[in-house]
């Protein structure tokens, strides 16, 4: 008796929505094979933290083998995805190829600089791991070197700290960086005068955390003034150097650290592949999460652009997670010849944390700031993180961090 062909599904990213999509697949009959050219899933939310020395980066990251290794269907391959030719439903890993009877494309995103290449190569972005662990050895050098510098000027610049960006990315590295310095170092550094150091949020809108109600956008400025950040709105970036930044009115600010959390953009993965895009690079899918001219090829998560009442939805984690339940169940569909679902993604409310009992939480009817927000920041992102240990770790370290004002991760591992 022949042996019937088993459907071979592949997908590319393991993200928040590439793990999700893996995992439901893994419960169909079907072999699933699992695509990125990291080993590991990255806890993204929490990258800010590594880059102000509160956690590790084992703490926000965790092997992808070790979370497949009782799904015995799901295959991982290390490698980068260079090009996929979906006449022939091949593509490419490091050269080698490989075959696919159905596609799950969730590459992420990565930092939108929009086309300045001066501060592109020259300010710090937030998106992988080795870009945190980089800005975190950074700014503790920054520290050592202005703990001995003569020269005012040169202190005054080597101690002003840029975040661009009012998004939660922005307003939770302002926060943290402002309690790194003003709770941490402050007491380690009897040499300098704090008075000296500077942090500046920088937004070029009117305001910050665009998708929160005008009563939390006004909290959380009040609680970054009282963290000794200076907030400036209606504030665009045109130029760094490294040691200058050039505003729009034409004013420059003396800096050695730049923090750029001003935009996303869709992986460079997404940008080559065939069909409509958006400004950030995003493909367009259709109702059902399909590429148009090739159904058996569903795009989900940052790289892809998706429109429900009249606007792209944002790119976080929920939208990649929702989208990949319905991506899965629409291929289980096609397998079994049934009608597919369309997308409707089920907004679950958004939060950000200033720091130390502060935060905002936004979820329907619910508007909160202060300390119970800040409880409840926590205690979702301790649930979402993916392992036990992981769990019991970071809040350990939280937990020391509040009552002892230490943070452990201040080594500098290179400059």
């Amino acid at each position: 008796m022949k042996e019937q062909h088993q459907p071979h599904i592949v997908v590319i990213g393991a993200g928040f929505g590439g793990i999700r999509a893996a995992r439901k697949l893994s419960k169909l009959n079907v072999q699933v094979t699992l695509i990125d050219r990291h080993n590991y899933h990255l806890f993204q939310p929490l990258l800010y933290q590594v880059s102000t020395a509160t956690l590790s980066i084992d703490d926000i990251a965790y092997p992808i083998r070790a979370m497949i290794k009782k799904q015995k269907n799901i295959l991982f391959r290390m490698g980068e995805v260079t090009n996929i030719d979906f006449a022939a439903k091949t593509l490419l890993v490091d050269n080698n190829e490989i075959s696919y009877d159905y596609l799950i494309i969730a590459p992420g995103g990565t930092t939108n600089f929009f086309g300045m290449d001066s501060i592109e190569k020259n300010s710090f972005g937030l998106k992988t791991l080795d870009e945190a662990v980089t800005l975190r050895n950074h700014i503790l050098h920054k520290f050592e070197l202005a703990s001995y510098e003569k020269d005012s000027v040169k202190r005054h610049s080597l101690l002003t700290f840029i975040v661009v960006g009012g998004g939660p990315t922005g307003v939770e590295s302002a926060g943290a960086l402002s309690e790194l310095i003003y709770l941490v170092m402050a007491k380690e550094y009897p040499t300098l005068n704090f008075k000296e150091v500077r942090i500046v949020l920088v937004e070029a809108s009117d305001k910050v955390l665009a998708a929160m109600p005008e009563e939390l956008q006004e909290a959380t400025i009040e609680k970054l003034i009282r963290k000794h950040v200076e907030v400036r709105l209606c504030v665009q970036v045109t130029d760094y150097d490294g040691q200058r930044l050039t505003l729009k009115s034409g004013e420059i600010i003396p800096t050695h650290t730049v923090i750029w959390a001003a935009g996303i953009k869709a992986a460079s993965l997404a940008a080559t592949l065939t069909g409509n895009h958006d400004s950030a690079g995003r493909i367009i899918v259709n109702e059902y999460l399909q590429l148009p001219d090739h159904p058996e090829v569903f795009a989900i998560g940052d790289a892809v652009h998706f429109q429900q009442d009249s606007r792209p939805l944002p790119m976080i984690a929920p939208v990649a997670i929702q989208q990949a339940e319905t991506a899965c169940e629409n291929i289980a569909n096609l397998l079994s010849q049934k009608d597919l679902h369309k997308f409707t993604y089920k907004d679950v409310g958004s939060m950000a944390t200033i720091g130390r009992n502060a935060a905002v939480v936004n979820m329907g009817s619910l508007k909160l700031s202060g300390f119970l927000a800040w409880t409840m920041w926590l205690f979702v992102h301790i649930l979402r993180l993916v392992d036990f240990r992981n769990r019991f770790v970071v809040f350990t370290k939280w937990v020391w961090e509040y009552f002892f004002y230490e943070r452990l991760v201040r080594i500098i591992t290179r400059q």
